[in-house]
């Protein structure tokens, strides 16, 4: 396959285009036809709050701020929603296909004078068909975006490195990245782009770069991002409780609270099954191949560069193995190196006619269109009837009138509101409710509260239905009446 497409990469352009349709086969079919999940809500529902309410600076959930996350994925999906005027699951997740293909393209363009044609247009074929960015790129979680923007400033740090460009090239345009890196989800990404660029001027002993004023001036502008929303949103809040949680979120990891043993020794086989199936070719790798002592010298270092930080944050009490995915990219730099030099030693009882490197890369690569554009609207057709958030939404709508106010009690960050008709509004507490309610809804924990709540007499509440949203959550939806 690779070397049928051979002169379609010749052009940088037509490398563009091969990447798009690839791209565009597996991670665009069916991208909405799954109802939202897992972190889904959390990702969905401030990005709503947004638009509602005008506030771009304090994320919500409902009624409350919502400190665990900066806000650069609400933005992006708000933005999303209003360019398309939509909002459903596919202008939802659709910002986290277009990061992956963001890094696709800049592998074949930015990365091309360093990989070369070949080796680009295979790095990001690989970048495009392992399982952890298939399923992450189809969901809009922090994973996708994050994990693009940290490949981003490694790409543009190791390409122009290679090139032996600028030391002003060689940072600034990666602190960009860096940057919004943190409007992501906080530091963490820094350690896997430390953990490339540390290894590699390591083994190229080249110290004097990390001391270069335009290091400082990569620090001073991605810092600088950082705090263009920081600064307003301490303002915005009270700044301690801010401080107090976002600590919370980092050391709650590092002392391991709700340290759960069994989940914590998987990590580091989790993480490497997101690397599937490229994975099984590194064993076979050989550097010895390389046709010079530089390229053998760079992927030794980016061995380093992905193996300490990939144990580093696995290792961590509190962690999980979908934080340690920004290794995905200077892994598939170094296997497109590897293939493209044919620096790979089968065993000797393999002939290399049946175990050609092409012939395998070729099947990957199928394995992923497979998944993306067959697996995937496969799924959505047997999952149709048995989504139950969307079921729960449709009963809801079903027992509500047109246009009623339906009030949320509390509501947390269930994605069953994302499919709620409108007018929905939002209250911290059952006694913030309007005396003129005649709807709302309240969590399990709330229905004692809500059933006994004296300020609509002499109309009373009383349970409509309870909902059954997704696991083990329950709603309660209350009519208020005589």
């Amino acid at each position: 396959m690779v070397s049928n497409v051979q002169p379609l990469i010749k052009s940088p352009l037509r490398a563009v285009a091969v990447v798009f349709l690839v791209w565009a086969l597996i991670y665009l079919p069916s991208l909405g036809s799954i109802a939202t999940k897992g972190e889904e809500g959390r990702r969905i529902l401030p990005a709503i709050r947004m638009l509602e309410t005008g506030n771009y600076i304090v994320p919500q959930v409902g009624s409350y701020p919502y400190y665990r996350k900066p806000p650069l994925v609400n933005w992006i999906v708000a933005g999303s929603f209003k360019v398309f005027g939509v909002r459903n699951e596919w202008t939802a997740r659709l910002p986290s296909a277009l990061a992956v293909l963001a890094v696709s393209i800049a592998f074949v363009t930015v990365a091309r004078a360093g990989l070369g044609p070949k080796g680009s247009m295979i790095a990001a074929l690989i970048w495009m068909t392992n399982i952890g960015m298939i399923e992450k790129g189809r969901l809009i979680e922090i994973e996708a975006l994050y994990v693009s923007l940290c490949g981003l400033a490694i790409i543009f740090w190791l390409s122009f490195w290679f090139q032996k460009k600028s030391p002003w090239l060689i940072w600034l345009p990666a602190s960009v990245f860096l940057g919004l890196g943190l409007l992501a989800k906080g530091p963490a990404h820094l350690v896997f782009f430390y953990g490339v660029v540390l290894a590699v001027l390591w083994h190229a002993k080249d110290w004097r770069l990390l001391i270069h004023p335009a290091h400082f001036a990569a620090l001073a502008i991605m810092l600088g991002i950082a705090a263009a929303w920081a600064i307003p949103f301490v303002h915005s809040t009270t700044a301690q409780v801010a401080m107090d949680k976002w600590s919370a979120q980092y050391t709650g990891r590092l002392k391991g609270v709700d340290f759960k043993f069994f989940s914590w020794i998987q990590n580091i086989p989790r993480g490497l099954v997101y690397f599937l199936p490229w994975l099984l070719l590194f064993p076979f790798a050989c550097f010895s191949k390389f046709p010079d002592e530089s390229q053998r010298r760079l992927a030794r270092a980016l061995c380093w560069g992905i193996a300490v930080p990939f144990a580093t944050i696995n290792l961590v009490p509190g962690a999980v193995a979908r934080y340690s995915m920004p290794t995905i990219v200077p892994a598939s730099w170094l296997l497109a190196m590897i293939c493209a030099d044919n620096a790979l030693e089968w065993p000797r009882a393999w002939t290399r006619n049946d175990w050609d490197w092409t012939k395998i890369v070729a099947i990957f690569v199928g394995l992923g269109l497979v998944i993306g554009a067959i697996g995937y609207p496969l799924t959505g057709v047997i999952l149709k009837n048995r989504q139950q958030v969307k079921k729960a939404a449709a009963k809801i709508n079903s027992l509500v009138p047109a246009n009623e106010t339906l009030y949320a009690v509390n509501p947390d960050n269930q994605p069953v509101f994302f499919y709620l008709n409108e007018p929905v509004k939002y209250v911290s507490y059952v006694k913030n409710l309007p005396t003129n309610t005649r709807y709302f809804i309240v969590q399990a924990q709330n229905e004692a509260e809500a059933t006994a709540a004296q300020k609509f007499a002499p109309r009373r509440p009383y349970p409509l239905a309870r909902i059954h949203t997704h696991g083990q959550r329950e709603l309660i939806l209350f009519r208020v009446g005589q």
